[in-house]
């Protein structure tokens, strides 16, 4: 089964471990993608799914988190972020070359997938699979500390939640979406996905939607990237006629990780020592960010989809 080229793989083990959103952000993630899918993609999707996941996005979310551990995944592990080498908090970037040339990352990972999700010749398991990934990976590339390199992603920054010892990293993970959605949102991550749905369609995002899709395209190159470019339809027929593994590098996961890592430096890292992250100024700041990233990346992942099976993001402005 390709998935990566051998050189990727040996690369992919020298990476930490980091889970993004948690279970209850990515399956939320999945669920409000559900909400806004094309006739064709909704098909697509209960057709490749199934029963398993309940023909939905959103059970489906959290497969890439909970297969990294096992051997037959480990290759995985270092797919789910970017380490941006920038100067967080003082000053934010993503650049393609710099922090991801080799597309070991969350950018390369989209890429790839968006390929082989729609590539002939892949059986329904592999399919499945491609479809799995994007699923979490375009819900990974909106947390901000996933596309960050400081701290290894804010996972070596001790942290308080909730009263107990945790660290940066995990706080915005798990920790504060926990409390959030136990809180505010009914705690669970259909209730809290249906919640930002109403704010998607009629409340307080309904005027932001249309700036979350102005990067659309499936196949736009990053520009002026060193990295071989091609065409979605060139990169179909080189890997279904030699079977060789390119991954052009898009241009659209790259301004997702730009908007995500720009919180790094307005949000995310302003606390003082020992402040307790789950409660107080913090908590009341990095909710709307939380919330922002969750409805943004949700409609990005159905828009996504509606492109590639349907020819347009087709979401109701």
């Amino acid at each position: 089964m390709v998935r990566f080229t051998p050189f990727v793989l040996a690369l992919s083990f020298a990476i930490p471990k980091v889970v993004g959103w948690g279970a209850l952000g990515h399956q939320t993630i999945g669920f409000i993608a559900q909400a806004f899918l094309a006739p064709n993609a909704l098909k697509f999707v209960q057709n490749t799914l199934g029963q398993q996941y309940n023909f939905s996005l959103g059970p489906a979310a959290t497969w890439a988190d909970e297969v990294k551990s096992e051997t037959a995944f480990k290759w995985s592990s270092s797919l789910h972020f970017v380490d941006a080498n920038d100067q967080a908090p003082n000053s934010c970037s993503v650049d393609q070359q710099r922090d991801c040339s080799s597309l070991v990352c969350v950018l390369g990972a989209i890429a790839n997938y968006t390929t082989r999700v729609v590539q002939p010749g892949l059986d329904s398991e592999q399919i499945q699979e491609a479809l799995k990934f994007l699923d979490h990976f375009i819900g990974d590339i909106g947390q901000p500390l996933h596309v960050e390199a400081v701290a290894v992603g804010g996972n070596d920054i001790s942290a308080i939640c909730g009263g107990s010892k945790t660290n940066l990293h995990a706080a915005w993970d798990t920790g504060m979406v926990t409390k959030h959605v136990s809180q505010s949102h009914g705690g669970t991550s259909a209730s809290y996905a249906a919640d930002l749905v109403k704010e998607i369609k009629s409340g307080s995002f309904k005027s932001q939607v249309s700036s979350w899709l102005t990067c659309t395209s499936i196949s736009q190159p990053v520009t002026d990237s060193l990295i071989t470019k091609g065409s979605l339809t060139d990169e179909l027929n080189d890997l279904v006629s030699r079977q060789v593994l390119r991954i052009t590098p898009l241009e659209c996961p790259l301004v997702w990780a730009r908007e995500s890592n720009a919180f790094d430096c307005s949000v995310v890292f302003d606390f003082p020592t020992g402040q307790d992250l789950c409660q107080g100024t913090y908590f009341n700041n990095a909710i709307p960010v939380i919330d922002l990233q969750i409805a943004k990346q949700g409609v990005r992942l159905a828009a996504w989809l509606n492109v590639l099976f349907d020819g347009a993001p087709r979401i109701p402005s």
